[in-house]
């Protein structure tokens, strides 16, 4: 499944890309993410932050790892390097595993989607805990990813730029953006024919892909898994909309006469804000000043 790191990964990618500087790779973001969580600790000592938004990052990263975090030798940027990082969260009576990160049970290679969403100001404190998140009003930025297999940091890093300056349905993301934005990663997987017709999936469980022909014409596109539950659908509605997007024209009640090929999938989604990225990035950017100073 994804993980907050891949988010953090991809915001960082598209960062560096508006700012002109050479971002961090994945397994060094892993690395020191997990030594940022484990900096967030109460000074009581126990594993829960004090904020709830980074509450939730920890629980997300902890209930999903099986090993421990990434490799103390992993080198960072300007000579700083992971076992730093993984000094810093020792000295906090913790140990990797605590904040580990589920790189361990990513896949090497993997179909993804990337999205960019704009939220408002007010909603940024929402969607980082101050407020019910499901209040959080989304505006689509971009969403672009692939259905092959492809290896996941080139995955992420690909379709992070793709989907924030490439997708033609929007003008490319500006930096003065970056403070307004979310981004989601989904890693696909659970391919498999609809075999009982194009109603055999379920909502909030599958992201359903479309196939068909009219005129001769082949047309085809895709909703992910959360899209329909989102959206307040219905499996009949949700696949009205998606023949839509996919350019068919016909009326409403018309969609059962148009013979369409489902594939069905599954992918958890891993929500993150930029507000939470840039406090990563903060706290990451001083660690890198402390070991320059050493």
């Amino acid at each position: 499944m994804a993980t907050i790191e891949h988010a953090v990964y991809c915001f960082e990618t598209l960062h560096a890309q508006l700012n002109h500087r050479t971002p961090l790779t994945l397994e060094q973001v892993e690395a020191s993410y997990a030594a940022y969580l484990a900096a967030q600790k109460d000074s009581n000592g126990s594993n829960k932050p004090k904020q709830p938004a980074l509450r939730r990052l920890v629980d997300a990263a902890t209930s999903s790892s099986s090993s421990s975090g990434a490799s103390s030798t992993t080198s960072l940027s300007n000579g700083s390097s992971a076992a730093s990082a993984a000094t810093s969260a020792t000295s906090l009576s913790t140990t990797p595993s605590d904040y580990a990160s589920a790189a361990a049970k990513a896949p090497a290679e993997t179909p993804l989607f990337v999205t960019w969403n704009l939220i408002e100001d007010s909603a940024q404190d929402i969607a980082d805990g101050d407020e019910d998140e499901d209040d959080t009003e989304h505006v689509l930025r971009g969403c672009i990813g692939c259905f092959d297999d492809i290896p996941l940091e080139e995955g992420l890093a690909t379709y992070a730029l793709t989907a924030a300056l490439d997708d033609n349905r929007f003008r490319p993301i500006a930096r003065r953006e970056l403070r307004h934005l979310e981004v989601a990663v989904t890693l696909l997987t659970d391919f498999e024919p609809a075999t009982g017709g194009p109603l055999d999936w379920e909502v909030g469980k599958h992201g359903i892909r479309i196939a068909f022909k009219v005129g001769g014409f082949p047309h085809g596109s895709t909703y992910l898994p959360d899209v329909a539950a989102e959206q307040g659908w219905d499996q009949e509605e949700t696949l009205y909309h998606l023949m839509r997007k996919a350019g068919w024209n016909g009326r409403r009640d018309q969609w059962r006469k148009v013979p369409v090929r489902v594939t069905r999938y599954q992918g958890r989604k891993r929500r993150l804000t930029y507000k939470q990225y840039n406090a990563w990035r903060t706290w990451a950017d001083e660690q890198e000043a402390k070991a320059g100073r050493k």
